[in-house]
């Protein structure tokens, strides 16, 4: 990063999934920032002030910043702005954004109903609970860092992975693709000329896959024989004749057979 914050300063009281993940990100962004809560930034802070203050990092200015597509913008939103592309990339940290933080943002400023919105206030003591505030908000705050955390790690292994199926590619026939692993492959691989996928299953065997039409539309680019559909491994052995043939998904986007030459006897028949 360009600059190594040490301290931060956010509002106290009632705190929300805004400010929360706003910490978290700041907490995988300098692990040892100190933040502090409080109602009125000290004149002489000297480091990251966001979700108070009118400064570059709040929204509660009036000509605070909106997206193109109208959604204002929270502390949580202009931090990921500044920094997420930095954590997984362009492409990436806008998809995060337009799924994940526009709708924390969007009820941060309006009210909307907000999933994470929700869990994160039910995270303030209730009026019966005791409990400080401070020592909840850290509560919520470790739950949003792993969250985040969580999603950076998947986006980075996923990267990996898409090399790995590239070159898988590269070294099958253009129809059936052999994965030695299990790998998330539909970002690469839909809209090639591959309409299967055969890789080992976490369940032990290899399952074979039809490749949708694209990584939003399920709609199959094959199929394996109807009369498989929903049938029990007895029933499947008896139509197919392939022994080793455990299952077929009643959709039929699926097959699971148990080892690597029936899985690509199976993988033959999707047409």
């Amino acid at each position: 990063m360009d600059v190594e914050y040490k301290n931060g300063f956010t509002h106290g009281g009632k705190f929300h999934a805004d400010d929360v993940f706003a910490t978290a990100l700041l907490k995988i962004l300098f692990p040892k920032i100190k933040i502090t809560r409080g109602f009125q930034v000290p004149e002489d802070f000297d480091g990251i002030v966001y979700d108070i203050g009118f400064g570059k990092f709040d929204h509660h200015q009036a000509d605070k910043e909106y997206r193109e597509n109208g959604v204002p913008y929270a502390a949580f939103g202009l931090l990921w702005r500044e920094y997420g592309e930095k954590l997984v990339g362009a492409k990436e940290a806008l998809h995060f954004d337009e799924e994940f933080v526009q709708p924390m943002d969007l009820s941060d400023n309006t009210g909307s109903y907000s999933v994470m919105g929700v869990i994160v206030d039910e995270f303030n003591p209730n009026w019966d609970d005791k409990t400080p505030a401070e020592t909840k908000f850290w509560e919520s705050v470790g739950i949003a860092k792993k969250i985040l955390q969580n999603h950076i790690n998947r986006i980075r292994g996923n990267k990996k992975a898409e090399s790995m199926v590239r070159e898988a590619m590269q070294e099958c026939d253009g129809k059936i693709l052999v994965l030695k692993e299990h790998l998330p492959w539909k970002s690469v691989v839909c809209g090639s000329t591959y309409k299967c996928i055969v890789s080992p299953s976490n369940r032990g065997g290899y399952n074979i896959q039809i490749v949708p039409v694209s990584q939003y539309d399920n709609t199959l680019t094959a199929s394996f024989p109807k009369e498989w559909f929903g049938k029990t491994p007895e029933e499947l052995k008896k139509i197919s004749g392939i022994e080793g043939l455990n299952f077929c998904h009643a959709t039929g986007f699926l097959a699971a057979a148990a080892d690597l030459e029936t899985a690509l006897k199976v993988a033959s028949y999707a047409e």
